[in-house]
């Protein structure tokens, strides 16, 4: 009999499972999510092999003791859990089977996401002890972007400030880049080290990537997933004098300032609190509205700008790869965004770029430098990671 892999991403208040029942499944046969914990408006839902759907007070336990009791009969077959985990740091550069050692050695790291690391860390004590025996994995958004050379992920700081505290890039996403890589190499039956690639994860949180002959060599996150391009709600790059600007300004903390670098800034903030969803910028745009083109033009900008400058990383390029949420689905921004990288002779093909390309993801013009739009599966790419550390036949 086959044995399934359990994922689980686990949020500050948010809980994200998925059953894959074999190493070759594409789909999970289960999809579990719970949002709004620690509230009495939580929120619990499953869809697949199971049904799921409640609401009211619940944590994070009692979340995933009610997805367990629901799915008992699914998951008597388990190889392993797989685990989303954001940083890494520098100890973890790949995906690694958890002990004892292991936890400890994150629970070290865990100071680098103080917002994230802990929340993971909970997921994985959790299943723990809900399911115990079975073997769990981590998977680590930053381990891709752990062969950037030096001169990508240093800071112009003191180094003593790397030495002593790990100050320095370490890029997210990884996991996502990993999938799309692979994939991109199938879709264009070529080894993936033999591959320069540019790939725009486009979504909520935005980020992109230099992929040189199959490894990731610069990145546009940094110390922490704020770095980069504009997202949602996140603002990218900004001066660090501005802190200091805004305080004296505005007599506020620095703690109320980075929420609203992360929480209130991007689109949002840009589009003067309309929306951090492309979507409905779009929409308005398309009403008239100013500040949704405002947010737009300078989300599009900027994407082009890192687009360029990390292409300064490869001798040549063989194919630009939208993905994520904004990326796989929005014909109009990958069309903006390649309008405003003024210096490449992109050309795209106006019907396939309508159907977010054709069966390769293609949008470009032949004879033409290669644009594609290829869909991320960071589940699926964890499961994979699970069954290659615990799944032996």
């Amino acid at each position: 009999m086959e044995r399934s892999v359990l994922v689980v991403n686990c949020g500050s208040s948010s809980l994200k499972l998925a059953l894959y029942p074999d190493p070759n499944a594409t789909q999970p046969t289960i999809e579990a999510s719970a949002e709004r914990l620690g509230t009495d408006k939580a929120s619990l839902s499953a869809s697949g092999l199971i049904s799921l759907d409640q609401t009211g007070a619940m944590n994070h336990e009692e979340a995933l003791r009610a997805f367990i009791s629901a799915a008992e009969s699914e998951l008597q077959h388990l190889a392993g859990i797989g685990h989303r985990v954001v940083h890494g740091g520098e100890t973890f550069v790949d995906s690694t089977l958890l002990t004892n050692d292991t936890i400890e050695q994150l629970e070290a790291v865990s100071g680098l996401a103080p917002l994230h690391n802990p929340m993971n860390l909970m997921g994985i004590l959790l299943c723990q002890e809900l399911l115990p025996g079975i073997e769990q994995v981590a998977v680590f958004d930053t381990a891709f972007h752990q062969t950037m050379p030096e001169q990508a992920w240093l800071y112009g700081v003191p180094y003593e400030w790397y030495e002593q505290f790990g100050v320095r890039r370490y890029g997210f996403h990884g996991t996502s880049y990993r999938f799309v890589e692979a994939e991109t190499a199938r879709r264009m039956d070529r080894e993936a080290d033999d591959l320069n690639l540019i790939v725009a994860h486009l979504g909520n949180g935005c980020s992109a990537c230099a992929i040189r002959q199959g490894v990731s060599v610069d990145t546009t996150m940094g110390l922490t997933p704020l770095e980069g391009l504009i997202m949602g709600t996140r603002s990218g790059d900004v001066d660090p004098g501005l802190l200091d600007y805004m305080i004296e300004k505005t007599d506020s903390s620095i703690d109320a300032l980075m929420q609203t670098l992360n929480k209130e800034s991007g689109l949002k903030g840009l589009s003067s609190g309309l929306s951090n969803d492309m979507r409905s910028l779009l929409e308005a745009e398309e009403s008239g509205n100013s500040d949704a083109t405002r947010a737009i033009n300078a989300f599009c900008f900027r994407v082009a700008r890192h687009l360029s400058a990390l292409s300064t990383n490869l001798t040549h390029i063989d194919s630009v790869v939208f993905t994520g949420g904004i990326g796989e689905h929005s014909a109009v921004i990958r069309q903006r965004i390649l309008a405003a990288w003024r210096n490449m002779p992109f050309r795209l093909n106006q019907e396939l770029n309508n159907q977010n390309g054709d069966n390769q993801g293609r949008i470009s013009e032949q004879g033409t430098p290669l644009v594609l739009v290829v869909p991320t599966d960071e589940e699926r790419m964890i499961a994979q990671d699970t069954y290659r550390l615990t799944h032996h036949d």
